[in-house]
């Protein structure tokens, strides 16, 4: 018998295996769990080199899961960016960009955020020369709380060649004064004229890569999917993964078509990109499809009108960035292909266009074992919330967005408070049968990717800071019982790592959260200002001590 590299007992083990939902000790070798159950249960496997942790009460439980998370994004703008919050004023947005303009190397752009869609009133008729009058020459965009809508002065219009002439693209809008000439906001797909100008640098990539990987593990995160994945992030994850210093399983999705690109990405580089990049921890059966922007900028696709609309000129389709009839043969295409597709989808125009390409997918190919995704999924009709379960397709929720936060008064403002409440109706999707993940989007809308204040905006709708209060879709909450899997057991799933991570259980992979405290007997404040005392992957500690 394989004896233990460690055994931790004394501990209250919350396994997330129906079959011993509790236990108090765990034996781990090779980077595998050997036995979960009693201490005495442990003894067989104690060999002369096994390490024994007593962890004298302390909570055990599965690594959590993001299953949507730039986490490269995220990393870079810790590292790079300026960022004041999601509740920054412009004013002190512009006041640190004058600070960085002053000794800024002239041609290298300045990245910055956050402004909110909701108040471009209050930028003025030309936003463009509020930051050209602080930016001292340099080329600055800042982006909105969304990443989907961008904010430019003169210099960066000129350096990526943006004039009167420059047509919009399909699904964007170059916004113009009444001359023509553009005021600096990019809607849309029409940050794609700009992106080559906000990639980072591969140096640049591999620093965040291990930046990400450490506050990742400080968070008790040992699993995430990267929802938009080029060639340079596949390259950067790889590269932790095979110099060790990733330690996450990570599921990219590898772009077809988002706002960031001009145009499609080939089905040809797709397959290219699968090759290239192999990793142990790196999986790129995935692929990406966004089908509509964001409410606070009115681009989310709607089945019926935003408030103030004229109902007789609704198009339901407006907002659609792909066709119906195109999506369906996309989704038939990507699942023959055996890429799991996530849609970002988030009017309930959006999230119906994405379930009739699954239904066409699953009439074309029977059922190919691949569980498609709905991310965001934060307004879904009635009649749509059973087609999740008859589909096998996954509902992504991003309870970070809209529990209340700087965004939920935009998002009141432009959607009016009664669409507003009936957003993410996760326990009317459990209800129904649907497979449900967590999803943070950061760093889009969010300050940062704490899982356990996901967790508590699932379980009560409420901001545990207090700074926001009310609620959002109170009727929808779920208590941790329920939640807790969402995690952990569901986003190993949609990892495609069932029964290997996501669970403490003979045979899986050693990736567990210690936590000073009982997790279920918490208050939700207290579960929001968790700090996990130590994470294992695979067996070893790469945050914090036992």
């Amino acid at each position: 018998m394989a004896k233990a590299d460690m055994i931790l007992s004394a501990a209250r083990v919350l396994t997330l295996d129906p079959a011993r939902p509790v236990a108090e000790a765990v034996a781990v070798g090779g980077g595998r769990i050997l036995a979960v159950g009693r201490a005495d249960e442990m003894e067989p496997l104690v060999g002369p080199l096994t390490r024994h942790h007593v962890l004298a009460g302390k909570t055990l439980l599965p690594g959590l899961i993001d299953s949507h998370t730039h986490g490269l994004w995220g990393a870079c703008q810790q590292l790079y960016q300026i960022f004041l919050g999601l509740s920054a004023e412009v004013g002190a947005v512009l006041e640190a960009i004058a600070a960085r303009a002053q000794d800024w190397p002239a041609d290298s752009w300045i990245i910055a955020g956050a402004w909110r869609p909701n108040e471009r009133p209050a930028l003025g008729p030309c936003p463009r020369l509020l930051l050209d009058r602080v930016a001292n020459g340099r080329p600055v965009v800042v982006k909105d709380a969304t990443y989907h809508n961008f904010w430019l002065n003169s210099a960066a219009l000129r350096a990526a060649g943006i004039g009167p002439a420059t047509p919009d693209p399909a699904g964007g809008t170059i916004e113009r004064d009444e001359t023509g000439e553009p005021t600096g906001i990019l809607i849309e797909t029409a940050g794609a004229l700009i992106q080559r100008f906000l990639d980072p640098s591969a140096d640049q990539l591999d620093r965040a890569a291990r930046h990400m990987a450490g506050l990742f593990h400080s968070l008790g995160l040992t699993g995430f999917k990267e929802p938009m994945a080029f060639a340079p992030e596949l390259r950067a994850y790889a590269g932790a993964d095979l110099a060790g210093e990733l330690n996450l399983h990570v599921a990219a999705h590898l772009t077809r078509f988002s706002p960031a690109s001009e145009d499609w990405v080939p089905m040809e580089d797709l397959a290219r990109l699968r090759r290239d990049h192999v990793a142990p921890h790196l999986h790129t059966g995935f692929a990406k499809l966004f089908l509509d922007g964001v409410p606070i900028a009115r681009t989310a696709a709607f089945i019926d009108p935003y408030p103030g609309e004229d109902p007789a000129g609704h198009d339901p389709e407006r907002h659609l960035l792909i066709a119906p009839d195109r999506l369906c043969d996309e989704l038939v295409a990507l699942d023959r292909a055996g890429l799991t597709v996530k849609m970002h989808a988030v009017g309930d125009r959006a999230v119906r266009a994405g379930l009739d390409a699954i239904a066409a997918a699953r009439r074309a190919n029977g059922f190919s074992g691949l569980r498609h995704e709905i991310a965001h999924a934060n307004f879904i009709h009635p009649d749509d919330l059973p087609r999740f379960a008859a589909l096998q397709a996954v509902a992504e929720v991003s309870p970070r967005l809209w529990m209340p936060n700087p965004v939920t008064a935009g998002q009141r403002a432009v959607l009016g408070d009664a669409r507003v409440e009936t957003c993410h109706p996760v326990r009317s999707l459990r209800a129904a049968g649907a497979e449900v993940v967590y999803g943070s989007d950061w760093p889009a809308a969010v300050p940062d990717a704490n899982p356990w204040i996901g967790l508590v905006g699932m379980i009560t709708r409420r901001d545990p800071s207090g700074r926001f209060p009310g609620s959002v879709g109170a009727a929808e909450a779920i208590p941790l019982a329920e939640a807790l899997p969402i995690f952990t057991v569901n986003g190993a799933r949609a990892l495609g790592l069932e029964g290997l991570t996501g669970v403490i259980r003979a045979g899986a992979s050693a990736d567990m959260v210690v936590l000073d405290e009982g997790l279920d007997t918490m208050p939700p404040e207290e579960i929001a200002a968790i700090r996990p005392a130590a994470t294992l992957f695979e067996g070893r500690v790469v945050h914090g001590g036992l």
